[in-house]
């Protein structure tokens, strides 16, 4: 044994002061003067004191350390210190339950912690050959057959794990743990027709067991043999009609083959059961209204699973917040908002309700209701953010453009990331923005273009205001697409700046992906630039993009077309434009406008 060296000795004096004087720090007293080998028994048996009374882990392992410190044979301490180990040094419990084994190699419950710490260090070859010999000495502990079978599935050897499942049948006979076991090895080497044998024979023991026919039932399925998988799922249901576990696998059943009908109907009878957890029926009813076409085509039985739900459970979040959603998704707006409504009562009161009440009443353009329900929430969650920048959104929804940026403003107290502050100075800059326009009878353009003039167009002071906003946001989060976008274009209708416009807007092109309105952007800056064959290639994927959807980018794309001399393709995009949508007298003084003559000629 090696020697201590003097800091060890003081390591050990510090730790066992009562086993080597009169030290303070230990709880216990000193070990009493014992014949040579019985020191170690005594600190072995105030380990198991400490372990199983004061459940002070730690200093049992110090006592547990000392004993064999003082007794390297002394196995006990060995096999007490190896359990201790498990949670905190899996690989010091598997030296310390190899040790205890050693020193007593008939001790079978010393043989089997080594097996099971070498099982927890992942040392299957190791523990196979612990196992094995366990099973050899051990024959009448069914369980060491099972780890042995598992041992050698682990290992890809499937038939060995049946043979030895095999012996144990032999042995025990059925025990249903090992025949599960049995009956997945069978099917995993495709012997399915022993599997199927087995299977019957268990239903032949135990007719009255509903979980042996749906084992028989799946096996049935695994082999494609429907019919008889359906009478033996329906013998199960005969026997116990609410079990869980049958329905789940007669809705697996129904899945695989895409019954979707039958699946649903199987469903249902699971919602009403107490002993499926609410959060699994969640889950189905999200998975099977995650498909638009799903829910179209079988929209009537969903409608009934949905309605289950919201009468079994109608206080449930969960549930509330599906059947709403559920709600709108059918269209059934106004149901939606009287149940979210019906809620906002509960106690605790429920964030997301007053969100959704707050999101549908906007949608729907009652601002005074919006109003009502922000106030309201605001005084229940006076530190959520999204309720200061709704209440912003009602004001500028109104026109109360002044007292919009106040409330924005205010809201930046209770924004706790720079991103977070960037988007609400962009949105106090769009709101300059909307207080800039004058009049929201002529469209942007032609507003900036008579303040260019020198006629009533736009509120210089209120854009000045908004560039400021701009500049701020940006100086939170550079990158600000939406931001970045708007001022380009602002920029660009004012035709000022346009270096810099450009710089914004091809900034933004690179940070999205083929977004149409950034593109219009980028080309309508070049444009301004008199850059018109790069202005109409990029507009013209724009367009493409699009869809042809947005009169505007189509008016854009005429006027590039115009100033290239291509007349005829322009008046084609105008009146696509004028049958969108677009401002009927604007494009009527398009048409007036006198042909271009193209640049090569």
């Amino acid at each position: 044994m090696k020697r201590l060296t003097a800091i060890t000795i003081f390591c050990l004096v510090a730790l066992f002061p009562a086993a080597f004087g009169s030290g303070k720090g230990m709880r216990t007293t000193a070990a009493p003067e014992y014949p040579d080998s019985l020191p170690s028994v005594w600190f072995y048996t105030e380990g198991i004191k400490e372990n199983t009374i004061s459940g002070d882990t730690l200093r049992a392992r110090e006592f547990f350390q000392e004993a064999i410190r003082r007794d390297s044979t002394y196995a006990p301490a060995w096999y007490e210190l190896a359990g201790n180990l498990l949670s905190t040094s899996p690989d010091g419990a598997v030296d310390a339950a190899r040790q205890a084994w050693q020193l007593d190699t008939t001790n079978r419950w010393y043989h089997q912690l080594y097996g099971q710490t070498l099982l927890m260090t992942d040392r299957y070859g190791e523990a196979l050959k612990v196992f094995r010999r366990l099973m050899e000495e051990n024959p009448k502990d069914p369980d060491n057959y099972r780890i042995v079978a598992a041992l050698y599935e682990q290992r890809q050897s499937p038939f060995q794990a049946l043979v030895t499942l095999d012996s144990a049948e032999m042995r025990f006979g059925r025990i249903p743990l090992l025949s599960s076991m049995k009956r997945r090895l069978l099917i995993a080497t495709n012997q399915i027709p022993k599997a199927l044998e087995e299977a019957r024979t268990m239903v032949e023991e135990a007719p009255y067991d509903a979980a042996n026919h749906v084992v028989l039932a799946d096996l049935y399925a695994a082999d494609k043999q429907d019919s008889l998988a359906l009478a033996e799922y329906r013998a199960a249901l005969k026997i116990d009609s609410t079990n869980v576990q049958t329905l789940l696998s007669l809705s697996d059943f129904h899945a695989r083959r895409q019954d979707y009908r039958s699946l649903l109907a199987v469903t249902r009878q699971l919602f009403l059961s107490d002993d499926l957890p609410l959060e699994l029926k969640v889950n189905r009813f999200e998975n099977f209204t995650s498909d638009t076409r799903f829910y179209r085509e079988f929209y009537f039985q969903l409608n009934d699973l949905a309605s289950t739900l919201a009468i079994r459970y109608p206080d449930d979040p969960r549930v509330v917040s599906l059947y709403a959603q559920h709600l709108i998704a059918s269209g059934e707006l106004e149901q939606a908002l009287s149940l979210y409504k019906s809620h906002l009562t509960d106690r605790p009161p429920v964030e997301e309700y007053y969100r959704m009440v707050i999101d549908i009443e906007s949608y729907l353009q009652h601002p005074d209701s919006v109003n009502q329900y922000v106030t309201r929430a605001l005084t229940l969650f006076p530190e959520k953010i999204d309720f200061h920048l709704s209440k912003g959104h009602v004001m500028l929804q109104t026109k109360q453009y002044d007292k919009a940026i106040h409330t924005y403003r205010e809201s930046l107290d209770h924004a706790d990331t720079d991103s977070l502050r960037s988007v609400i100075w962009g949105m106090i800059g769009d709101t300059w923005h909307q207080k800039a326009i004058l009049t929201d009878s002529i469209p942007e353009e032609q507003l900036f273009a008579r303040t260019k003039a020198g006629k009533r167009g736009i509120d210089r002071r209120a854009m000045k205001q908004c560039y400021k906003a701009y500049e701020k946001s940006l100086s939170y989060w550079p990158d600000n697409a939406l931001v970045m976008n708007n001022y380009a274009y602002f920029l660009s209708l004012e035709e000022r700046d346009l270096d810099r416009a450009l710089v914004m807007a091809s900034r933004v092109v690179s940070l999205t992906d083929n977004n149409p309105t950034y593109l219009d952007t980028q080309a309508w800056v070049l444009y301004k630039m008199g850059c018109l064959e790069e202005a109409r290639k990029i507009l013209q994927k724009a367009v493409a993009l699009d869809g042809q959807k947005s009169p505007e980018l189509m008016v854009h794309y005429g006027d590039i077309l115009h100033e290239l001399g291509e007349q005829f393709m322009a008046e084609i995009y105008w009146r696509r434009a004028l049958e969108k949508g677009y401002n009927v007298r604007l494009i009527e003084e398009r048409f007036k406008r006198p042909a271009k003559t193209k640049p090569s000629e």
